[in-house]
């Protein structure tokens, strides 16, 4: 059970800029490669929310980030850049990459 406001995974990533488009979000999820607070995600489907954490591969490296904010819509950088912080060092050159 969800509590509080929540978003699909797949369009959260695609809002945040993570994924190049909603197709290769939903590539990311259905992959088995995609963690949400530490479970391994099958579908597209699953509702990410503010505090979570998720991590994937992206070329050699790995993106781990925690969701600060839901979107309304896919913005610039900028924008998109509030959604997450890194926790990984060099998270920010992955998802620079991914974007």
């Amino acid at each position: 059970m969800v509590y509080g406001r929540g978003m699909r995974i797949d369009k959260w990533l695609w809002f945040a800029r993570l994924a190049k488009s909603r197709g290769a979000a939903q590539e990311i999820c259905e992959s088995r490669h995609l963690r949400l607070d530490g479970r391994v995600i099958e579908r597209s489907c699953i509702l990410v929310r503010p505090g979570s954490v998720i991590s994937f591969p992206h070329d050699d490296k790995v993106v781990a980030v925690r969701v600060e904010a839901l979107a309304e819509r896919r913005g610039p950088y900028a924008e998109a850049r509030l959604l997450y912080t890194s926790l990984l060092p060099d998270t920010e050159s992955a998802v620079q990459a991914a974007a």
